[in-house]
């Protein structure tokens, strides 16, 4: 009998979470660039790299042994006067890595999730900031009326001194939420979690810890944040640098490492927005595989629509 009743909660343990990893395995690996797409976005492409305007320098991620995380890291390259926005905007440059609409359903969030977003990084000891923006992480909401504001940013900002900012935006507008000195950050591992409950009242948390002693160098949490748009179809995370180019004097070629990255989903029962309910988690997968877990939303969900 306790067998038997054991059994079923395991498993309903086990359904609960997925979870998903991105490692760098070096060099002498798989071509960075498909490593990353096998992941986050299998036969699509998630990585957003400026090499058409700059193939003389080659690949814009590659990847190395870094100390300072304990690991292979991929190298995110970022150069002044070379670099744009993937031949588009001239104003701007980015070198990022995403999930999208074309990414397994686990790697994207859905109203009612927990989620945790994991990762390390490591700025160069000389890294310069712009005054303007130096985004280093976004969470971003898709189709809702406000998409093209992400909903939670990381970015560095030129200062006296420079900051480290945690930026948030409900609907249209920003605004920075917490900051911390970015000096400390300067050429050290660091780990960062990020847990964030999809509901509106929500919850988000930061915390980001040096890896060789596990000081913790930046920390917020907000239990009662709305952290689901009314329309939204998911939430998809954002690493890497994408920075204004309004004064390149106070820039800099950069080089930023990234290793570890993982993406944790706890499906949650309930109501998590006025109007949008959820069905308990469904799966179809074999012991083993935590890849393919994904939460049934009921036909009240169906559009997102909040009342």
């Amino acid at each position: 009998m306790i067998t038997r009743l054991l059994l079923p909660l395991l498993l309903l343990s086990f359904y609960a979470q997925a979870q998903v990893t991105l490692d760098a395995d070096g060099p002498a690996g798989v071509p960075t660039y498909d490593l990353i797409t096998n992941v986050l976005a299998p036969g699509y492409n998630p990585v957003e790299v400026p090499d058409c305007g700059h193939a003389a320098f080659g690949d814009h991620i590659t990847e190395v042994f870094d100390t300072d995380l304990g690991d292979n890291a991929f190298q995110f390259f970022i150069h002044v006067n070379e670099d744009d926005d993937r031949c588009g905007s001239q104003d701007r440059q980015r070198n990022e890595i995403k999930t999208y609409d074309q990414s397994p359903a686990n790697l994207l969030g859905v109203v009612g999730e927990t989620v945790e977003y994991k990762w390390k990084f490591k700025l160069p000891a000389g890294f310069q900031s712009s005054s303007s923006f130096t985004h280093l992480h976004q969470l971003k909401s898709v189709n809702d009326p406000d998409d093209n504001m992400p909903m939670i940013t990381f970015t560095a900002r030129k200062g006296t001194p420079d900051k480290l900012e945690l930026r948030y935006a409900e609907f249209g507008s920003q605004s920075t939420i917490y900051s911390a000195d970015l000096d400390p950050f300067k050429g050290v591992g660091v780990e960062a979690v990020e847990t964030i409950t999809y509901t509106n009242p929500g919850s988000y948390s930061i915390d980001i810890k040096r890896v060789s002693d596990g000081v913790s160098l930046f920390q917020h949490s907000d239990n009662n944040i709305n952290v689901w748009r009314c329309g939204a179809d998911f939430i998809r995370p954002k690493w890497g640098i994408y920075r204004s180019l309004n004064v390149p004097a106070d820039l800099r070629d950069e080089e930023v490492r990234y290793a570890n990255f993982s993406i944790t989903e706890t499906t949650t029962s309930g109501v998590g927005v006025t109007g949008v309910s959820l069905a308990p988690a469904t799966a179809t997968m074999d012991i083993g595989d935590t890849e393919q877990l994904t939460p049934t939303i009921s036909p009240a969900n169906t559009t997102n629509q909040c009342v």
